[in-house]
């Protein structure tokens, strides 16, 4: 991180109670001081709320707060969609893979509420397209879905969800016995997850009344979930999982995303070491990758003329990482939906794991 990202003047209060958080008017602050530390900038700027007397500083609104390696934030965040595993990381940087893991955890959290705050909230006026990248967490026993939904022209990822799913497939005796065992110990889940969080997708990305043609594959959960939305007029086209995965299969753009993630993300590989050990985890990477896809990359490494933000309107240009990462964003400032701020808190368990740490730091809303 450079040390020119820090605010010239506070923007406003962080105390979230504090009526200056959303409206800071006046000369709401005070300067109190300085503080020093070993990395860039040696001295930082201390401030305290007129109001609520809290005291923060320049480094509250920089997106590396309270980091004791800021200088890593860009290099993981070009690592994680570059196909790095968090250990090759660790190694690179000589330090621990919890770090790594902390700073992920610190990216996708910044990442999920800077898409929420571009993403376009009204009317959507192209067909979409829906499908279900499959993964797994922790072992082969736990596979799960991730529901995405990206527009058919614009190519842009408006979102996605998650499902558990029961291990099915060709499986020995001996590997439905331990299948079972582990269905008896930490319970089995739920059958009808995928229609519940893909209707859940639809009904964030499009919550208004309005006609929409959804392009999907002939999954037997997608016209369930679209019984679910009596507010949208939504004509369901089905395309084989077998038709040929050219960019004349209305799954193209879908397709296309599958492939991305799959070859920038180490986790998702199909034979990996590089597994996400928790379902949070690999949620805080993908949505490094959906910013990352949205707003920095090519729609075409060929032409290099617009990104999906740009065709789809929140974006004028292509951004950069300094963009993304210009200020700290604050989860009580950004209105996040319902379904997603488990996302954010790390509310998403991992069955196998009993204890799942959340983010709960009293100062970092």
């Amino acid at each position: 991180m450079t040390p020119n990202l820090a605010p010239h003047a506070p923007p406003f209060c962080p105390n979230p109670a504090c009526p200056f958080h959303s409206e800071p008017i006046g000369c709401w602050f005070a300067k109190a001081g300085f503080h020093f530390r070993i990395q860039l900038p040696h001295r930082v700027q201390r401030y305290r709320c007129c109001r609520c007397r809290r005291h923060f500083s320049d480094q509250t609104f920089r997106p590396d707060y309270w980091l004791k390696r800021a200088d890593l934030l860009v290099d993981v965040f070009h690592a994680l969609v570059a196909c790095s595993g968090f250990r090759q990381m660790a190694r690179t940087h000589d330090v621990s893979p919890n770090t790594i893991a902390t700073q992920t955890a610190r990216l996708g959290r910044h990442c999920q509420l800077f898409h929420e705050r571009l993403r376009p909230k009204g009317l959507v006026a192209e067909p979409l397209v829906l499908d279900s990248f499959q993964s797994f967490e922790h072992s082969r026993y736990s596979p799960t879905l991730f529901h995405l939904l990206a527009g058919k022209d614009t190519h842009f990822v408006h979102g996605f969800t998650d499902s558990e799913l029961r291990r099915s497939g060709r499986m020995s005796k001996a590997q439905k016995k331990y299948r079972a065992r582990l269905e008896v110990e930490f319970g089995r889940p739920d059958p009808r997850s995928t229609e519940k969080e893909v209707a859940r997708l639809i009904a964030v990305v499009l919550p208004t009344p309005q006609s929409l043609v959804l392009h999907t594959d002939q999954h037997m959960d997608y016209p369930r979930a679209i019984e679910r939305l009596p507010h949208l007029d939504i004509t369901h086209c089905t395309v084989s999982s077998r038709a040929a995965r050219s960019q004349h299969n209305p799954l193209f753009v879908i397709n296309l995303l599958d492939l991305l993630i799959r070859h920038s993300g180490a986790n998702h590989k199909r034979q990996t070491i590089a597994f996400s050990k928790r379902r949070q985890s690999a949620i805080d990477r993908l949505w490094v990758l959906v910013v990352w896809r949205d707003y920095m990359k090519w729609l075409s490494e060929r032409v290099r003329d617009v990104t999906p933000g740009m065709s789809v309107g929140v974006t004028r240009r292509r951004l950069t990482l300094k963009d993304v990462l210009k200020e700290r964003l604050f989860v009580t400032r950004v209105a996040l939906p319902a379904c997603w701020q488990g996302y954010y808190f790390h509310r998403v368990p991992t069955r196998r794991i009993s204890h799942c740490l959340e983010h709960r730091c009293k100062y970092a809303f």
